[in-house]
Order: structure tokens, then C-alpha cells, then sequence
């Protein structure tokens, strides 16, 4: 029988806590409403015939990314600071494990010697561990249909680790690249050019969904079921993200004085502004593009490319400043777009928004705000981690672009290689095309096959998609 003599410590349970601890909870609420505008997205541009399937992937692939961040991966990015207070990435490793001490105290038993704040570190990861999902959720955009259920969950489970690796290396503000120089306070790095540097290897193992860019005798053209649906998950993960920023910001005395993740000066009102002149930047573009080209897909792109590429300086731009990075990010996404389609890659989400919009925008945040002070850790006067001793530099961008699309493109290639050998990596084409909710899970869709077309390439066949 436990003890009740157990010590009460009661600075870890103040109410300035429990307001911290209710601001990053929140940004857990934020983060699984993107997941819900991503099944929201997919359920609207996949194939009717593979759509239940598809959802089911992606919700089995974020629960294993979810579980094995709790497992493992929250130790790598809290191993920064204890690197920073003199300890190893091995001891984050040990306490933050899912049976680590830390992981399992109460905060009102823990000294505040010990470890401080020990609730919103907790709460944190449950808020990171939702991210590690989500990268195994945008994946399955490039993978989805054509990778067997095995490899694709194996895959995730890998990532999951690769990326939270990746977090300790690429997003904080003592971690090895961002102590350096590299700034990037939404993760762009290791959450969305990673699962992006993955598809890169695996895309053309995978090859082309039937009817997307030649018709197939039982699928004349690939065809989005609902675009409406679409819009509305983007309007979703339009709402969610707000809560997300206010949880990419740490809060000291007096209070309410809010730095970045980064330990940028920033403000809450700022990086608030910042955000929504993203998505009004890109949605302008995106909407003049998609007139231009009579194309909608670009009009969904817009709001998304505009915020892809400011996030990693929603902390550090003025307003007009990431309205104007905003309003030429959809141009990026278009290039990209319009350059794996003309070579018949099927690939039309990760590769347009995060090779595109997202390279763009890390590399603006070199150009605009270099010099910029940031990194080390509010409160330490010298030394490797002095608050704000490094500045944003352009080299310091492209290297962590190089370093979290390299990671992803060895990873998808090892992977592929050994899935290929064992469990097997593709779905055969013939299944996709019949359609695996009938294939896996006897469900029939009510959508009347489309006439067959002439066997040409339509302009518009691949950008249902």
C-alpha cells in the first residue's frame, strides 16, 4: 500500500501552471482538428472505390505514430535541454520513456528542483505525439493505394522515430541545428519536409493509380468524390491551428511574456496576425491561379502554401512582411505541381505544398529576417546557450532543409528495399483498380462507373488529386 505521506509541493500546481497547462492542452485540441481536415481532405479526393480503406490507413497510422512518440520519441526532443543543463540525450531517454519516472510522477509530488513544471512537459507530449501522427497521416497522402497496409504501418512506426529525432536535432532552441543558427518554429523541418524527403524515395517505387494519368479498363478517370468535402477539411485545419501556434510559444515572468519556441521575441497578438495573413495571401494567389488555369486545385493549395510557408517565422515576421512571403507561395506550389505532372509522377499534395511552399518559405525566413537574434534559453546570460546568442542565417536554412529531406529520402529508400524483400511494398495494380473496400472490406460504393474515355491523356486527369 502507497504511502500518503507523500511530500506536496505546491509550486508545481499554481494557478499561473494550470493556465500554462490549458494553453498547451489546447494545442492538442488544435492539433487532432488537423487531423480531422486531413480525413476530411482525403475523404474528398481519393477514389470512392478505396475510400474507407484509405481513412482506415490513416487513422491506424497516426494511433501507431501517437503510441510510439509515447513509447519513445518525446525523449529525443527533451534531450536538448538536458544536454543544455549538463546531462545526456541518454537520461531524457530513460525518464521520458513511456515507463520512465517522469513520465509516470505526479507534479505535485515531484520537486520542482528535481524537474519544474512538470505537468505542461507531460502535457507536451500528448501535444508532440499528435504530431508525430500527423506526419504519418501526410504520408499516407503519397502512399495511399498503392502501399499494402503492412508496410505502410511498419513505415510508420520507423518514421515516427526518425522524426522525433529529427525534432531534437531541427525545432526547439538549444537543439544541435537550431542552437547553430536554423530557425523554424512550426516544425516545418522535421513534420512536413521529412514525410515529403519519404515520398521522394517510395512515389516511384509505388508507380501511377490507375486512371489518374491513363485511363484503365476498369477506371476510365481517377475522380475526386467530393471537393466540397475538401474545402471544408481545409476550413477545419483553418480553425485548428491557432490553438497549435499558442503552443509553439513558452511563457516566463512577468507571466504573460510569450517567446517562441525558437526564443525569438515574438508576441501572441503577432504570430495570431502572422497566421491569418498567410492563409489570406495564399488563398488570394491560389484563387487568381486557379482562374487563370481553370484548374481548382489550386485554389485549395492557396490558403495551405500561404500558411506552409510562413510558418517557420510566424515568430519572427511583421504582418505585411508574411502577407507578402504568403502571396508568392502558391506561384511555388504551382511550378511544383505543374513539373510532376507534365513527368507523370503521382504525387500531388507533399511535393507542391512542402517541396514547394515549404523550401520557399524556410529559405525566405534566411533572407528576410537574417540576423534575427534567437536561440539558447531564456534566463542563461552566457555561454553555448545564452538566450538569443545565435542568429538567423541563410546557410544555417538551407542546411536544415538538406538534413530533414536527406533523412526522409534514406529512410523511404532503406524501407522500400527491405519492404520490397519481405512483407512486399505495392498493392498490385489491378486491385487498386477494382477497388480495395470491396477487396478488404466487402463494401461496395452506390458511384456508377464513369463512360469510358478515349485512351488519352486528359489535362485534368491527375488533378483530381
Amino acid at each position: 500500500m502507497e504511502s500518503n505521506a507523500a511530500m506536496l509541493y505546491s509550486e508545481q500546481v499554481t494557478l499561473s501552471s494550470l493556465v500554462q497547462n490549458l494553453i498547451y492542452g489546447s494545442g492538442a485540441v488544435g492539433a487532432i482538428l488537423v487531423v480531422v481536415g486531413l480525413l476530411m481532405i482525403d475523404a474528398g479526393t481519393t477514389r470512392s472505390e478505396n475510400l474507407y480503406n484509405s481513412t482506415v490507413e490513416k487513422m491506424v497510422g497516426f494511433f501507431l505514430g501517437f503510441t510510439t512518440y509515447f513509447v519513445i520519441g518525446f525523449g529525443f526532443w527533451a534531450g536538448q535541454y538536458y544536454i543544455m543543463e549538463g546531462a545526456t540525450l541518454g537520461d531524457a531517454l530513460h525518464d521520458w520513456w513511456l515507463g520512465g519516472s517522469l513520465a509516470n510522477s505526479l507534479a505535485h509530488h515531484t520537486d520542482p528542483a528535481i524537474f519544474p513544471g512538470l505537468n505542461t512537459f507531460q502535457i507536451f507530449v500528448f501535444f508532440l505525439a499528435c504530431f508525430a501522427g500527423i506526419v504519418n497521416v501526410l504520408l499516407h497522402f503519397s502512399v495511399s493505394e498503392r502501399m499494402t497496409a503492412t508496410s505502410y504501418y511498419i513505415t510508420a512506426v520507423v518514421a515516427t522515430i526518425v522524426s522525433s529525432v529529427l525534432s531534437w536535432i531541427t525545432w526547439g532552441s538549444v537543439g544541435p541545428l537550431t542552437n547553430a543558427g536554423f530557425h523554424d518554429f512550426f516544425g516545418v523541418g522535421f513534420v512536413y519536409l521529412f514525410p515529403a524527403g519519404m515520398a521522394a524515395a517510395l512515389v516511384p517505387k509505388l508507380g501511377q493509380r490507375p486512371g489518374m494519368f491513363e485511363p484503365h479498363p476498369k477506371v476510365p478517370s481517377y475522380n475526386a468524390p467530393s471537393i466540397g468535402l475538401a474545402a471544408t477539411g481545409l476550413v477545419t485545419i483553418f480553425a485548428g491551428l491557432p490553438m497549435v501556434i499558442l503552443s509553439c510559444l513558452f511563457f516566463f515572468d512577468p507571466e504573460a511574456l510569450a517567446v517562441s519556441v525558437t526564443m525569438a521575441d515574438t508576441s501572441v497578438g503577432i504570430a495570431f496576425n502572422n497566421y491569418g495573413l498567410a492563409w489570406a495571401g495564399g488563398a488570394i494567389t491560389g484563387a487568381i491561379i486557379s482562374y487563370r488555369t481553370k484548374s481548382y486545385i489550386y485554389f485549395l493549395f492557396g490558403p495551405l502554401a500561404g500558411y506552409v510557408a510562413c510558418a517557420s517565422g510566424f515568430d519572427v515576421y511583421l504582418p505585411w512582411q508574411a502577407f507578402l512571403v504568403a502571396l508568392f507561395a502558391p506561384v511555388t506550389c504551382w511550378a511544383v505541381y505543374e513539373f510532376t505532372l507534365k513527368r507523370g509522377i503521382d504525387e500531388h499534395k507533399l511535393f507542391p505544398l512542402f517541396f514547394g511552399a515549404g523550401i520557399y518559405g524556410l529559405i525566405m525566413v534566411g533572407l528576410v529576417k537574417a540576423g534575427t537574434p534567437r536561440g539558447g534559453y531564456f534566463g542563461i546570460e552566457e555561454g553555448a546557450y545564452a538566450f538569443q546568442h545565435g542568429q538567423i542565417s541563410l546557410l544555417m536554412q538551407l542546411a536544415g532543409i538538406a538534413i530533414c529531406i536527406g533523412a526522409g529520402v534514406v529512410t523511404g529508400a532503406i524501407l522500400a528495399f527491405l519492404l520490397e524483400r519481405t512483407v512486399g511494398l505495392c498493392v498490385p495494380v489491378e486491385d487498386q483498380a477494382s477497388g480495395l473496400d470491396e477487396l478488404y472490406w466487402s463494401l461496395k460504393t452506390d458511384e456508377k462507373p464513369a463512360a469510358p474515355q478515349p485512351a488519352t491523356i486528359s489535362p485534368e486527369i491527375g488533378r483530381s488529386a
